[in-house]
């Protein structure tokens, strides 16, 4: 459920990789190590002791009731299983393309509640997980991904006006900030590299002054400001804003339904579910974290786990000691990062740092809730902010995101092309399922379009080994990352070798 967004150089959003660095001693060189004074930690301590242990973007009024389960038979042209972004917009872009389409979507429990309602917000236009990555994997296509990644952002903003979604959508941008003088200097060479290559339109680097004009924290010493790539949004209401716009298009939406298995029928699919049954003559899997109905794609994914508070909303002497007029998204540098945002209440969501693979990759409920992650980002919020002292937290939580060796989304058929799938969008998925929705369908339609001829949707990533190799590789490079931070960003033989290999834990 991180947050969502695109990485540059030296960083990835992944949470495989459990880059946690983000640690802070509370000196002005942002440089960190782990520790926090005895004043921080009491801030930490009674800021967390009203915080409940639920998404706030989840706890609201405005959650609408779920849709009846599925009791009976259905047929229809598509099914769609998952009710979050990816099959919310899977759905939706079905019905716009073509309205005489009977189209169903499964939903195991309420739409919206899984990711896509504890994630950060950040709705990047990247479809690479960042430029870097999308360099690093497909530099001949760089062009063409960032041009349909920017006309997707484009298309979402469009939607959201189109159907009046009440989603607090605010086009800010993002500040990539770095914490540490090696950080700053990466980011400036970065942004040269992105001038040679003429892919810096609308990104400026910032100097110490210049970023802490935007937003002040004695921690910042530099930054990288995409002001047009990166918008901001309540991802909760994203997602029941689609599932109302799909349900006004004739969408038939069944919430606490889970497919339980996926079969050929005749020239179609039949998915059965607790109560009824779906047969469909074509099928869209957005099930991501989740075990996906075809077997052979479970591999491709883990699931990591992230963790975010919330603030309660901040006083305008507050506000005004921030200094943090144009409400931009932030994430630090480091392997082990965090990433920060303002609600519409001004609130300030503060989340990352720890990553969490269970041994397995079993997603369960428990793994939600991790107070010792809390104590740790309350800790490092009030090293980043030390003027807002007294400040409290009021919700705390986690979630799964689908990881992917790549870290970002693969595609696939199955069937003889009578399903399609998506996953592995890594923590950038809140812009990102809506390019994905677009695959599927033209997946499933036959079609050759600029999308499936991308090397990037025919192309799939490196699955992950078996335990107990997944949990060690992960391990290690989690790590690695570490000492990395400590030491001024320098890669060890780990980090280098899967560099070699193509797994981009430096994207």
């Amino acid at each position: 459920m991180s947050r969502d967004r695109s990485r540059d150089r030296n960083r990835n959003d992944g949470r495989t990789d459990g880059r946690t660095d983000g640690r802070t001693d509370g000196r002005t060189d942002g440089r960190t190590d782990g520790r926090t004074d005895g004043r921080a930690e009491k801030n930490w301590a009674t800021s967390l002791a009203d915080a409940q242990p639920l998404s706030y973007w989840l706890d609201d009024p405005a959650k609408p009731r779920p849709e009846p389960a599925l009791t009976a038979a259905e047929t229809c042209d598509l099914l769609v299983v998952g009710g979050g972004y990816s099959g919310l917009w899977t759905a939706l872009l079905a019905k716009e393309r073509d309205p005489a389409r009977e189209v169903v979507l499964l939903e195991g429990r309420e739409v919206g509640w899984a990711a896509s309602g504890r994630n950060g917000g950040f709705c990047a236009a990247s479809l690479t997980h960042g430029l870097a990555n999308g360099l690093t994997r497909w530099p001949d296509e760089i062009h063409k991904l960032e041009e349909l990644g920017a006309r997707n952002l484009d298309g979402i903003e469009a939607t959201v006006a189109r159907y009046s979604l009440d989603c607090d959508f605010e086009r800010t941008g993002e500040i990539d900030v770095a914490t540490a003088p090696y950080q700053a200097a990466e980011l400036r060479d970065w942004h040269e590299e992105l001038k040679e290559r003429g892919l810096a339109d609308g990104v400026e680097y910032l100097d110490t002054d210049a970023v802490r004009e935007q937003v002040d924290s004695p921690t910042f010493l530099g930054g990288l400001y995409d002001r047009r790539g990166v918008a901001m949004l309540h991802p909760a209401r994203l997602a029941w804003g689609l599932k109302r716009a799909c349900v006004g298009l004739g969408v038939r939406v069944y919430e606490n339904t889970p497919a339980l298995t996926l079969k050929a029928y005749g020239a179609g699919m039949a998915v059965r579910t607790p109560y009824g049954s779906v047969r469909a003559r074509r099928v869209a899997l957005g099930t991501n974290i989740f075990p996906n109905l075809v077997k052979r794609v479970r591999p491709y994914t883990v699931p990591v786990y992230d963790y975010a508070l919330m603030t309660e909303p901040l006083t305008a002497g507050q506000l005004d000691s921030i200094g943090w007029k144009n409400r931009q998204g932030l994430g630090d540098s480091a392997n082990q990062f965090h990433y920060f945002r303002l609600s519409a209440d001004n609130r300030i969501l503060w989340g990352g740092y720890d990553a969490v693979y269970p041994y397995g990759g079993r997603v369960r409920a428990e793994y939600d809730d991790r107070p010792d992650t809390y104590a740790k980002l309350a800790g490092h919020f009030f090293t980043c902010f030390p003027q807002l002292e007294g400040v409290r937290f009021t919700h705390a939580w986690g979630g799964a995101i689908d990881t992917c060796s790549r870290f970002s989304a693969f595609f696939g058929t199955a069937h003889g092309g009578r399903v399609a799938y998506a996953a592995g969008y890594t923590g950038l998925g809140v812009g990102a399922t809506r390019f994905g929705a677009d695959v599927m369908l033209d997946l499933l339609a036959g079609e050759r379009t600029e999308r499936t001829a991308l090397e990037m949707v025919r192309r799939k990533p490196l699955p992950f080994p078996p335990e107990p190799f997944a949990w060690t590789g992960i391990a290690l490079t989690k790590w690695s990352l570490a000492r990395a931070d400590a030491h001024g960003g320098r890669r060890n033989l780990w980090l280098r070798t899967m560099d070699r290999v193509g797994l981009g834990f430096d994207s």
